[in-house]
C-alpha cells in the first residue's frame, strides 16, 4: 500500500511538505481541513473499510497488534491522534434513545474503517462523573479503582477533565481521522464510503478537542517559532519528541493483557489516564548539556557506561533502565541530579518486575505551544497515581540540596501539567453510554 506520508519531504508547495500539511489539516480539523487533506491525497490508495464491530477486538484498547513496529519491534502509534472530550447535556442518566444513538455512531465507524493503522484505530471511555449520573456503583472488581482526578504533588494546578465521555481516534491517514471525526459530529452525512446511521453529537456536545502526532523527524519540522521551543530550532532531525530522544520502549511498556480488567461484567476492559503536558525546553537545550539531558532523562548509569546513541534508537526495544533502580538516591548525592525513567520505574513494577502501564503518549502543537498528550493505560488507575508521585523524587530531594522539588530532578522543570482526566475504556460491547452494572440500561 501507498504510505502518503513516505515522501513527506518531498510533494511541497512554498515550502510546505505533505507530512506538515496533513498534521495541519488533523488540528485545523472541520470540513476546511479535510478538504486541505484531500488536496494533498489525491495520490493515495483507498482507506480499507472495516467489517463492523463483531469483527473487530472485544478489547476497545487492542492496538498493539495492529500497528507498524521500528526495527526493534517497538510499537508505533498512528501518525495522527485526535482526542474528543464530549458531555451529555442536563443531569442524570442518559436516555434507552440517546444509547441507542451513540451505539448507531460508533458502529457505523466499525464498518468504515479497518482496525488498523491504515483505517483507524478508536475507543470511547467514561469518566467518574459520568457513573455519578446513576444511583449504582461501578461493578469492578475491588482491586480497580476509578477515582476522580487529583493533583498529585503540590505544584500541579492543573485543570481536570470530568466530561462525560472521550472518545480517541488515531490513524496514520489524516483524511481517515477528519472524515471519521466530520461524520461522528454530525458535519457529514458518512465517511470513507459509508453512511452512518447517526451522529455522537445527536445525543453528546462536543466540550473539547485535542490533536497530536506520532511521527519521528515531525518533532523537528514543528519546532521551528514553536513557543516552548528555544530557537535556534535544536531538536534532532530523527526524534520522536520534543526532548530529543526516544521513548516508549516495547520492553517497559505492559502488555495489554496485564492492563484488562479480568472479571464482572466489565472484563476486557482498562482504565486510562489522560494528561496534557505543556513543555517549556529554554533551559532543557539552553542550559543542560547533552550528558545531564541523558542524566535527567534515564539516569546517572546511562551516561557513565555512554549507553545511549544520538536520540537513543540504539537501546533497541528496551531502556535498560530496570539496573538503576536502587540508585536514586546515591544518584543524586554523587552527581546533584536524578534521572526521570528510574524514579517512574520504580513504582512501575509488579513483583516479578513486569512493567504495570501502557503509555501511549504523543507530541502535540496545539494552541502553538508544545506540549505532550499522555495517555496511559493501567488495570487500575491507582497504579498510574503510584508511578506520578514516584516521578516527585522526594527521597532524592531529601538526601541532597542540589535536587529539589522541580530542579535537577528528572523532567519536572521542563513540563507543566495543563490537564487531566480518568477514564474506564469499556469492552466493546458496552462502549455505548453503559450503566454502572453493566446490563443493556
Amino acid at each position: 500500500m501507498t504510505d502518503p506520508h513516505a515522501d513527506a519531504g518531498a510533494d511541497s508547495t512554498e515550502g510546505v511538505s505533505r507530512r506538515e500539511a496533513m498534521k495541519a489539516a488533523v488540528a485545523v480539523g472541520g470540513a476546511a481541513g479535510l478538504s486541505a487533506c484531500l488536496d494533498r491525497l489525491d495520490d493515495a490508495e483507498p482507506v480499507p473499510t472495516g467489517d463492523g464491530p463483531a469483527s473487530h477486538p472485544e478489547r476497545q484498547f487492542a492496538w498493539n497488534d495492529y500497528l507498524r513496529t521500528d526495527d526493534a519491534g517497538n510499537w508505533q502509534l498512528p501518525r495522527h491522534q485526535t482526542l474528543l472530550y464530549l458531555t451529555l447535556p442536563g443531569d442524570g442518566p442518559p436516555s434507552d434513545a440517546d444509547r441507542r444513538t451513540v451505539a448507531d455512531a460508533l458502529n457505523s465507524l466499525d464498518r468504515a474503517y479497518a482496525w488498523s493503522h491504515e483505517g483507524l484505530l478508536h475507543s470511547a471511555a467514561y469518566s467518574p462523573a459520568y457513573f455519578d449520573r446513576f444511583d449504582d456503583d461501578l461493578a469492578v472488581p475491588e482491586d480497580v479503582s476509578l477515582p476522580e482526578p487529583t493533583p498529585l504533588a503540590d505544584y500541579e494546578t492543573p485543570t481536570f477533565d470530568t466530561q462525560d465521555l472521550l472518545v480517541h481516534l488515531a490513524s496514520d491517514r489524516a483524511d481517515a481521522l477528519l472524515s471519521a471525526e466530520e461524520a461522528l459530529t454530525g458535519e457529514a452525512a458518512e465517511a470513507n464510503g459509508v453512511e452512518f446511521a447517526a451522529a455522537l453529537t445527536d445525543a453528546v456536545n462536543v466540550d473539547d478537542r485535542r490533536t497530536g502526532f506520532f511521527d519521528p523527524g515531525r518533532p523537528h519540522e514543528e519546532a521551528d517559532g514553536l513557543s516552548g521551543v528555544p530557537e535556534p530550532n535544536p531538536v534532532p532531525e530523527d526524534a520522536p519528541l520534543f526532548m530529543g530522544f526516544v521513548a516508549g520502549f516495547r520492553g517497559n511498556q505492559a502488555t495489554e493483557d496485564s492492563v484488562a480488567v479480568d472479571e464482572g461484567p466489565f472484563a476486557e476492559a482498562t482504565t486510562k489516564s489522560v494528561g496534557n503536558w505543556r513543555q517549556r525546553l529554554d533551559d532543557w537545550y539552553g542550559e543542560q548539556t547533552r550528558e545531564q539531558r541523558v542524566m535527567e532523562l534515564f539516569s546517572s548509569g546511562h551516561v557513565d557506561e555512554d549507553l545511549v546513541e544520538g536520540v537513543g534508537t540504539n537501546l533497541g526495544d528496551d531502556s535498560g533502565i530496570d539496573r538503576f533502580l536502587d540508585t536514586v538516591v546515591e544518584d543524586a548525592e554523587e552527581y546533584g541530579r536524578v534521572g526521570h525513567a528510574q524514579k517512574a520505574a520504580r513504582a512501575n513494577r509488579d513483583e516479578d518486575g513486569n512493567p504495570l502501564l501502557l503509555r501511549r503518549h504523543f507530541e502535540s502543537t496545539d494552541d502553538d505551544v508544545a506540549s505532550l498528550h499522555f495517555p496511559s493505560l493501567q488495570r487500575s488507575v491507582d497504579r498510574f497515581e503510584a508511578v506520578r508521585r514516584a516521578m516527585n523524587g522526594v527521597d532524592a530531594t531529601e538526601a541532597t540540596p542540589a535536587v529539589r522539588q522541580r530542579v535537577n530532578n528528572g523532567i519536572l522543570e521542563y513540563v507543566f501539567l495543563r490537564h487531566r482526566g480518568y477514564f474506564l475504556v469499556p469492552p466493546r460491547s458496552l462502549r455505548a453510554l453503559p450503566t454502572p452494572s453493566g446490563d443493556a440500561g
